[in-house]
C-alpha cells in the first residue's frame, strides 16, 4: 500500500488546497453501499449556529441496540459521512449497533471550536433521542485520529457540564496533543502513511494560534483532571507519529483512576481501520474493538 502510495503522481497533501485534499482523501476511502446493513438514513440536525448532518446506520434485527457516536478522521480538513462510511457499516454489523456519523464542520473555513460544538452537539441530540434511534440507552463515542480527539473532547465537555451520559470511548489511534516532538514523531514522521508535515498542515488549518492548542479542547491530554471519564479503549499502531500521545492518554486516564486499555498493533500504519475489510493484518484490531464495543454497552 505504502509502494503505491508513493508512486501516485501529483503533489502531497502539504501542497494541495482543502478542497483539493478533500477530494483525494475521497478517492481514497470512498463510500461502499455494496456493504449492507439494516437500514441507513440521512438527516439533519440543528447545532450551534448551523445544521448538522448525519448519517444513520441501523443493523439488521429488531433491537433495540446499544448506539455508537462516531466522529470522522482527516486532520478536522478533510474527510467527511462518505469517508467514514465503510468502518461504519462494518461497526453497525459487527458490534451489532446504531452508528451515529457526524458531518462536523472543517477547517480551514469553520477552526476550532466549530468541530467541538458539531461533535459535542450530535451527542447530546442522540443522548436525547435514544428511543427514536432504537437505542437501548447505552452510547459510546468513536473516532479515527481527528474524530479521536473530537471524542476524548466530547467525553471531558460531558463530564464537566453535566452533559449526556457517555459510558464508553473508543479512541483509534487519536490526536490527542498539539506536541509533536515524542519519539514516535522522530522514528515516524515520514514513509508511514501520515507525516509530521501532514499534521503541521492540520494543526495549522484547524487552530492556527499556538496557544489555543494547548486548551483541552484541542489538546485532551493537558486536562487538568482525568478523572470520572467513561471507560476508554486506546487503539494505536507501531508505525503511526501518533501513537505515543495515545499510549500516554491512556497512561493518564488510569493514573487518574479510569478503566483505560491501551492496545499498539505491530506492523501498522496510521489509519488502518481503513483496511480492515482489505487486509488480514488490520482485522483483528477491528474485530478487538467492536467485542470491546459490544461488551461496554450490553
Amino acid at each position: 500500500m505504502l509502494d503505491q502510495l508513493a508512486d501516485e503522481p501529483g503533489p502531497p497533501i502539504t501542497e494541495m488546497s482543502p478542497s483539493a485534499a478533500r477530494e483525494l482523501y475521497r478517492m481514497m476511502r470512498p463510500a461502499t453501499p455494496e456493504l449492507e446493513v439494516g437500514g441507513v438514513t440521512d438527516r439533519s440536525i440543528p447545532g450551534k449556529g448551523c445544521d448538522i448532518p448525519l448519517r444513520i446506520y441501523h443493523p439488521a434485527g429488531e433491537g433495540p441496540f446499544p448506539v455508537l457516536v462516531n466522529f470522522h478522521g482527516g486532520g478536522w480538513v478533510i474527510g467527511d459521512l462518505d469517508t467514514a462510511d465503510g468502518v461504519c457499516r462494518d461497526f453497525c454489523n459487527t458490534a451489532r449497533c446504531v452508528v451515529v456519523s457526524v458531518g462536523y464542520r472543517l477547517a480551514p473555513e469553520h477552526i476550532f471550536p466549530a468541530a467541538v460544538d458539531d461533535a459535542y452537539s450530535a451527542t447530546q441530540w442522540v443522548a436525547d433521542n435514544t428511543a427514536e434511534l432504537n437505542g437501548n440507552g447505552k452510547i459510546a463515542v468513536c473516532g479515527e485520529s481527528a474524530g479521536g480527539n473530537l471524542a476524548a473532547v466530547v467525553c471531558l465537555k460531558a463530564r464537566d457540564e453535566a452533559g449526556p451520559r457517555i459510558d464508553f470511548q473508543l479512541l483509534l489511534y487519536p490526536v490527542v496533543d498539539c506536541d509533536m516532538t515524542r519519539q514516535s514523531y522522530v522514528e515516524n514522521g515520514s514513509g508511514y502513511f501520515l507525516e509530521t508535515d501532514s499534521m503541521i498542515w492540520f494543526w495549522d488549518h484547524y487552530c492556527p494560534d499556538l496557544e489555543q492548542r494547548k486548551d483541552p479542547a484541542a489538546s485532551p491530554l493537558l486536562a487538568r483532571n482525568h478523572a470520572g471519564l467513561p471507560p476508554a479503549l486506546v487503539v494505536t499502531a507501531e508505525f503511526d507519529p501518533l501513537r505515543d500521545e495515545g499510549s500516554l492518554y491512556a497512561e493518564t486516564l488510569r493514573a487518574a483512576g479510569g478503566d483505560a486499555q491501551a492496545v499498539c498493533y505491530d506492523g501498522l500504519v496510521h489509519d488502518f481501520f481503513a483496511t480492515a475489510s482489505v487486509f488480514k493484518a488490520s482485522r483483528p484490531g477491528f474485530e478487538h474493538a467492536c467485542t470491546a464495543v459490544r461488551d461496554a454497552l450490553a
